[in-house]
């Protein structure tokens, strides 16, 4: 997976991200979303996530995934800087996406729910 360009924009993202969390306020849009507190970062998540929803309810429509894929790269983004803020990275999420890759669905979500994770 280290091949994957995917994975290094995430990584160059994620270092970005470190970066901007101990930068002055005013120095940029993250910076200053780190100084707003927690609370304004799950806002922007939550504000992302409605967008997201909304463009694929158009999408479905239209047949164009443009605004879908803009939409949803705002939500990653967002949820990278909420990961950051609280010690974590996409490498942890990417971690639990293979250790559910090949589980059944019902069996996965069986076993968060034993763990109290719904």
């Amino acid at each position: 997976m280290e091949n994957n360009p995917g994975t290094h924009i995430l990584q160059q993202l994620d270092a970005v991200l470190a970066e901007r969390k101990s930068a002055s306020a005013d120095s940029s849009y993250v910076a200053s979303l780190y100084h707003k507190g927690l609370n304004k970062i799950l806002e922007k998540v939550g504000e992302e996530a409605t967008e997201t929803i909304i463009a694929a309810k158009d999408a479905q429509h239209s047949e164009n995934l443009d605004e879908l894929i803009g939409e949803t790269a705002d939500l990653w983004f967002h949820s990278m800087i909420m990961l950051q803020q609280l010690g974590g990275d996409h490498q942890a999420v990417l971690n639990e996406l293979a250790r559910r890759f090949g589980l059944s669905g019902h069996i996965e979500k069986a076993q968060r729910g034993s763990n109290g994770n719904n």
